[in-house]
C-alpha cells in the first residue's frame, strides 16, 4: 500500500484558516454584534447572502474583495481601515517584509498595504496586482466620496468608474473621487501591478 494513499472513507485533511483570515472572521462577527443586527439582517443591508456572511464569519471561507467592499459599505471602513484592525499596528517606518498582503484567490487580486492606516493620518498607500484576465467589479465605494489615485506600475489596467473606461499603461495615473461602482480590469492578457493612493475624506 502505497503511503501517501487515504484511508477508505476518510478525505482530505480539513483546510486550516490562514490566520489573517481568522482573524478577519472573528473582526467581522465582532462587528456585526456591536451593531446588533442578525446574519439576515446585514444579509439585507449589504446585498451579501447570509450563507456567505455566516461562512466568513466562522473562517470556513476567505471573503472576495467585493464581498468586503460591501461589508466595509455598511460598517463605513475602507477596505485598509478593515484589515488594519486584524493586523499588528503599524509603525512610522513600514519594512517591506511587515506589510501585510491580502489575497482574493478567487479573483486572482493581491493586495499588499504598503502605507497602513495610521492614527491621525487620511491617506495610505495599497500595492495591487491583477492576474493575467482577472476582473473585479465594485458595486459601491467603501466610503462615498473616497479620493483615489492609481498609479499604473506593469502592465495595463482597465478602471471604468462613473460609466467612464479608462485604459492605463505604465507610468500613467488615473485621479478620481469615487461616489458609485468601479471596476478593475487587468488588460493586454498580462499581469497589472499598480499602486493606489486612497485619501478618506
Amino acid at each position: 500500500m502505497r503511503s501517501d494513499s487515504v484511508p477508505p472513507g476518510q478525505g482530505p485533511p480539513a483546510r486550516e484558516p490562514d490566520p489573517v483570515d481568522a482573524r478577519l472572521a472573528a473582526r467581522l462577527a465582532e462587528l456585526r454584534t456591536r451593531h446588533g443586527w442578525s446574519l439576515d439582517e446585514l444579509a439585507e443591508r449589504s446585498g451579501v447572502s447570509r450563507s456567505t456572511l455566516s461562512r466568513a464569519e466562522r473562517s470556513e471561507t476567505s471573503p472576495t474583495a467585493a464581498v468586503l467592499n460591501r461589508l466595509c459599505h455598511v460598517y463605513g471602513r475602507t477596505m485598509s481601515q478593515l484589515l488594519s484592525e486584524v493586523e499588528a499596528k503599524p509603525t512610522p517606518v513600514v519594512r517591506t517584509a511587515e506589510q501585510p498582503v491580502w489575497q482574493d484567490r478567487a479573483g486572482g487580486f493581491v493586495r499588499r498595504s504598503v502605507s497602513p492606516p495610521h492614527a491621525g493620518l487620511r491617506g495610505e498607500l495599497v500595492e495591487g496586482r491583477l492576474a493575467a484576465g482577472a476582473d473585479l467589479a465594485y458595486d459601491r465605494p467603501p466610503v462615498a466620496g473616497l479620493e483615489q489615485h492609481i498609479w499604473v506600475l506593469e502592465g495595463a489596467l482597465e478602471v471604468t468608474e462613473q460609466q467612464a473606461a479608462h485604459l492605463l499603461e505604465a507610468g500613467d495615473c488615473l485621479r478620481m473621487r469615487v461616489w458609485g461602482p468601479t471596476r478593475f480590469r487587468s488588460a493586454a492578457g498580462t499581469e497589472a501591478r499598480y499602486l493606489l493612493a486612497v485619501v478618506r475624506p
